[in-house]
């Protein structure tokens, strides 16, 4: 039985030549970056390739870039180094109902620690409207932290116009960018953002690395601390094989990012028209709106998800229900909850299908056909 891999929004397998950099510079490179003889050297001078080719995708300057442990370190530098350089100019914060755990259980400590938190709710796109932030903005609020796009149904958020509202205002504006990264192009100054969160494991790099993207002259209050590392912004010795790697696949991605996008379109095209053939009862959540190409999340009205996801990995299909973060649990997704209501049936039938490295055509229609068989089997 042939397996087939549709879970890329939860993480993506490495990409050959990226394993290739990754080896290469266990072997090769061992030195530590901060020491001043030839074999720190010779890593220092890898780490700054890589940085530059890092920061040059997302069109920043080389010195900006602070390397992290993953999407979920830079958000947390991101939040709470904000919070804490910012206390003494207010305590407000806003932020969406659909983010990110890590973005929202970092919102959630600080509101423990006196701070205030507004959410703003999204519509049954799962985006949220410009006028919503101009609305919630108040001389105390000093951080904004609204994802690029969401990691469950793929809505893209106005990220641009919010960066012009922001733009005279004295709070800091971060945008998660994990699941975008990679994907549809980013500029830092164009979208107008402060700070900026990526990881490499969503766009065929290594887990455990990632970088939070801060503009120049912003300062946030450290987590770690130890050595001088990222020029004092986090402690400990730079995980040189892991960059290299991460640049390796985000030069990659840059190279084929256009061409995916239209790949990933076409096979949501055939999986939607499939079941359109197999006649199963379906809806697209988050449709006809501006969002990833790379992910597809589709209502199958008269399953349980549970019943759903055992039945389509037993057939040999790898997908999920949600954030790969809350997994574990099938309890309903808080972004399908946000879109839809506590009470909404889609809170329990909904699939994300998510496309990346190593598929075709001929998986998709392989996997659009099983999936059909196995709702209607269900349904029925």
């Amino acid at each position: 039985m042939n397996s087939i891999y549709l879970d890329h929004a939860a993480t993506t397998p490495v990409h050959p030549k990226v394993g290739a950099v990754y080896v290469e510079m266990l072997e090769t490179a061992f030195g530590n970056p901060s020491s001043i003889h030839g074999y720190g050297r010779e890593a220092r001078k890898l780490l700054d390739e890589s940085r530059k080719v890092l920061a040059a995708s997302i069109h920043a300057q080389p010195t900006e870039i602070i390397f992290t442990s993953g999407g979920t370190e830079a958000d947390n530098i991101a939040i709470f180094g904000t919070a804490a350089v910012m206390k003494e100019a207010g305590n407000h914060i806003i932020t969406t109902t659909v983010e990110h755990p890590a973005v929202l259980e970092s919102c959630k400590r600080l509101e423990e620690q006196g701070y205030d938190v507004t959410y703003l709710e999204v519509n049954e796109k799962g985006q949220i409207d410009v006028r919503q932030v101009q609305e919630a903005l108040t001389d105390k609020t000093i951080l904004v932290s609204i994802m690029f796009g969401n990691n469950e149904v793929g809505t893209i958020q106005p990220i641009r116009e919010i960066g012009e509202v922001l733009k005279n205002h004295q709070a800091i504006f971060h945008t998660d960018a994990v699941q975008a990264y990679g994907i549809v192009p980013l500029h830092v100054d164009e979208l107008g953002v402060d700070l900026l969160s990526v990881t490499a494991h969503k766009l065929n790099g290594p887990k455990g690395i990632g970088f939070l993207y801060q503009r120049k002259g912003l300062k946030t209050a450290p987590l770690l601390f130890g050595g001088g590392q990222e020029r004092k912004r986090r402690a400990g010795t730079e995980n040189l094989p892991a960059v290299a790697a991460f640049a390796e696949a985000v030069s990659i991605a840059q190279e084929s990012m256009e061409d995916n996008r239209k790949k990933y379109g076409n096979y949501a095209q055939i999986l939607k028209t499939i079941l359109d053939e197999k006649e199963v009862a379906y809806e697209e959540n988050a449709a006809e709106v501006d969002k990833l190409p790379h992910i597809l999340n589709i209502s199958f009205p008269g399953t349980d998800i549970e019943s759903l996801l055992v039945n389509l990995d037993m057939a040999g299909i790898a997908v999920s229900s949600g954030s790969a973060c809350s997994a574990g649990s099938l309890d309903p997704s808080h972004v399908l909850t946000a879109m839809f209501g506590e009470g909404s049936p889609k809170l329990r039938n909904a699939v994300r299908f998510s496309f990346g490295l190593g598929l075709d055509e001929e998986a998709i229609r392989e996997a659009a056909v099983k999936t059909a068989d196995i709702v209607n089997r269900l349904v029925k």
